[in-house]
């Protein structure tokens, strides 16, 4: 019940900064440095603490936070481009549905798991419903989807690539996910720096703009994947990227309530079964 719980709350913060960052007109990578920035000073306190009281082997520390900062900015800014042409409710959900789906059969061979076959009926069930909501409205509207869904697709290579990466870090290397993520954030913001020191302009006029942004985008950003590296301590891989899921069923709704994406309903049968799966992987339990 707690590693769903967990997934519930990460999930529903994921789905918020999301949906924060498709509404708001700010983007690009001056704003990705700023909100790595601010993820890592709301953790950083708390981060020290932790460091000063239970060191980690630095050398390796070092090189799991900068490949895992590396994937982290290629992925944010995939997502970025993904939401400049396309719906949210059609990137979201092809991006949650790709990398858990890799995830799950990367991690048989890369972290030695073998899920049941609950886990991979319930993994399944939420693949299938992403994808429904994400190519809702069919051929007819694939020409106007088709931006969005490449973009998708390589969002959710990303994913893939960093949850590994992460449920690495976190279970083999032992990782507190505080310590983790405070630096992995500090690894995402020295990549984008000097680019950020070339736009000082930018960094000003986005500040005075979407402070707001920033700031929500960067807590929220780190609560969702501290809690998720959290589950991903004490479930598998293959119950827990599939299981966060979830969110995809809140930006469904949103997608539809707040932007007036078209298809509702076949996103919201999708989002059913998204639901469902989520419901067998808790059954797995």
């Amino acid at each position: 019940m707690l590693v769903f719980l967990l997934i519930l709350v990460g999930a529903l913060a994921h789905a918020t900064w999301n949906l924060l960052l498709k509404r708001s007109a700010a983007s690009g990578p001056v704003f990705l440095w700023l909100t790595a920035t601010g993820g890592f000073l709301v953790v950083a306190p708390i981060a020290i603490v932790l460091v000063v009281t239970d060191p980690p082997s630095w050398p390796a520390f070092a090189l799991l936070a900068l490949v895992s900062g590396a994937l982290h900015v290629g992925y944010f800014a995939s997502l970025q481009a993904g939401y400049r042409v396309g719906d949210v409710s059609v990137v979201y959900p092809l991006a949650r549905g790709t990398g858990p789906l890799l995830s799950v059969v990367l991690a048989i061979p890369f972290l030695d798991e073998r899920p049941g076959p609950l886990v991979l009926a319930g993994a399944g069930a939420v693949v299938v419903g992403v994808i429904v909501i994400g190519l809702a409205g069919g051929r007819a509207h694939w020409r106007a989807v088709r931006p969005g869904v490449l973009w998708g697709l390589l969002v959710g290579l990303t994913i893939a690539a960093y949850t590994l990466w992460d449920a690495n870090a976190v279970t083999v290397g032992a990782l507190n996910p505080i310590v983790y993520n405070a630096g992995t954030s500090l690894a995402e913001s020295l990549l984008l720096m000097p680019l950020a020191l070339r736009r000082r302009a930018t960094v000003r006029d986005l500040l005075r703009r979407y402070w707001w942004a920033v700031l929500v985008v960067a807590v929220l950003g780190s609560l969702s994947y501290i809690l998720i590296l959290f589950a991903m301590q004490l479930a598998p891989v293959s119950i827990v990227a599939p299981a966060r899921e979830i969110s995809v069923v809140f930006v469904a709704v949103a997608g539809w309530l707040l932007f007036k994406e078209p298809h509702p309903a076949q996103r919201l049968s999708g989002a059913v079964v998204v639901v469902a799966g989520v419901a067998v992987l808790a059954a797995s339990r």
